[in-house]
């Protein structure tokens, strides 16, 4: 409080100080200019209206200059006066400066860093404990300007039990103040080497509640935002996963197209980690739910995610790719591979790659139907082996005509397709 008397005391002074050398400028520059005129009778009238303007304008920039020491003067009596109540006042005087503080972060910056060495943040998460709507509503609304741009701010947020602060009113609170806290804690979420550790379920439950209740879609995203800055570090994977995290999330993607593309995006920083891929293989909703996104041709950064969220999977697991080819997810990837962006036509391509090689590599010497046991080792019938690729080959390009007799039809808009066009398409695309 003494620093904050003598800088009250230094403003004072130097305003007196700045208005007193104003007005004996002002007086001088009025008499140069009287001795000037009577002293040359030459001084020509244009000479004197251009002094008079350059007089006005010094005095336009010295009351300027003033009004801006006094604004930061009332700046900076008005912050003493917040933080005193904040620290020693009632209730009643706390919420008032809660609100003062929100103000005058939210306007200055460099006030932020002043209000962090003065013990604001501290006073204020303890008020987010408090069960008085106004008064924890206040608290968080000051803490989101204060955690804006700030990251010191942010870990001092945190260290002061910030989070634990939640689960105390939470589930009784309006869905504004919900709006609210998950907006803080987006911009807690957000910093480089975070303590934001999802250690307390509380967190989880209470981001993952707001996404799978009727709340409004900027709560829903605020939420979804924190669940994406919390899987892009892998050491939060295990508490995410064990959690239900993977399933809140491949609901979302596949329900609310909006938020699609963050849910992907978050899916696929989780699913490169073992605990992650497992939780994905064991859902219901795998792949059904990645193929369908597969064909929303109007959003390409979704088949992108879900392309690569299924690679993924599919890589090195046999079983995988069994269950996306009974879910029909070839004539999809075929799709995917002509009209997808560059990128999906890539994944997709690989995908289909791997189904190829795989089922080459069951079409061996035992498969297929057998009249007898053939003996390891011994060579099928050059004729019997180019009769079974010939039938391979016709089998596949009938199921690539049919493909590509939808794929034209949806993009004549269910116009006629035009039949030697369709042979075309089918022999340049034919890979097998």
């Amino acid at each position: 409080m003494s620093t904050s008397s003598s800088l009250s005391s230094i403003w004072s002074v130097s305003y007196r100080k700045l208005k007193f050398f104003s007005r004996i400028r002002r007086f001088l520059q009025s008499k140069a200019v009287r001795k000037g005129s009577y002293g040359s009778s030459s001084t020509s009238d244009n000479s004197n209206k251009l002094r008079t303007k350059n007089n006005n304008d010094k005095d336009e920039e010295d009351h300027q200059l003033v009004m801006e020491k006094e604004s930061e003067l009332d700046g900076s009596v008005m912050l003493q006066k917040s933080v005193k109540r904040l620290h020693f006042g009632s209730w009643e005087e706390k919420e008032m400066a809660a609100i003062a503080i929100e103000k005058l972060a939210k306007e200055d910056v460099k006030a932020r860093k002043l209000m962090a060495e003065l013990g604001v943040i501290h006073m204020l998460v303890s008020m987010v404990a408090t069960e008085v709507v106004g008064r924890h509503r206040a608290a968080i609304k000051a803490l989101i300007q204060l955690a804006n741009g700030n990251s010191t701010n942010k870990a001092l947020m945190l260290e002061a039990g910030i989070l634990s602060k939640l689960p105390k009113y939470i589930n009784v609170v309006d869905e504004q103040t919900r709006q609210e806290f998950a907006e803080l804690l987006l911009s807690l979420s957000s910093i480089s080497n975070t303590d934001f550790c999802p250690n307390k379920p509380e967190i989880l439950r209470f981001l993952i509640g707001i996404l799978e209740s009727p709340c409004s879609f900027e709560t829903k995203e605020l939420c979804l935002g924190v669940l994406y800055n919390l899987s892009a570090v892998l050491e939060n994977a295990g508490a995410l996963v064990s959690n239900g995290v993977v399933h809140t999330l491949l609901n979302l993607s596949s329900s609310f197209k909006e938020l699609s593309e963050k849910a992907l995006a978050a899916l696929g920083h989780l699913v490169v980690t073992l605990m992650g891929k497992k939780a994905m293989e064991d859902s219901s909703m795998v792949p059904q739910s990645l193929i369908e996104i597969l064909t929303w041709e109007d959003k390409p950064k979704c088949i992108e995610l879900s392309a690569y969220i299924l690679m993924i999977l599919a890589h090195q697991s046999s079983t995988q790719r069994d269950k996306m080819s009974k879910a029909g997810i070839v004539p999809v990837l075929v799709e995917v591979s002509l009209m997808g962006s560059l990128l999906a036509q890539k994944r997709a391509m690989k995908l289909l790659q791997w189904f190829k090689d795989e089922r080459q590599a069951k079409m061996g010497p035992h498969s297929g139907p057998q009249t007898g046991r053939v003996p390891l080792g011994s060579p099928l019938h050059p004729k019997e082996a180019q009769e079974g690729k010939k039938m391979m080959k016709n089998l596949v390009k009938q199921s690539l005509h049919k493909n590509m007799e939808m794929i034209t039809r949806r993009a004549n808009g269910g116009g006629v397709v035009d039949s030697s066009n369709l042979k075309s398409l089918v022999s340049k695309s034919l890979t097998f």
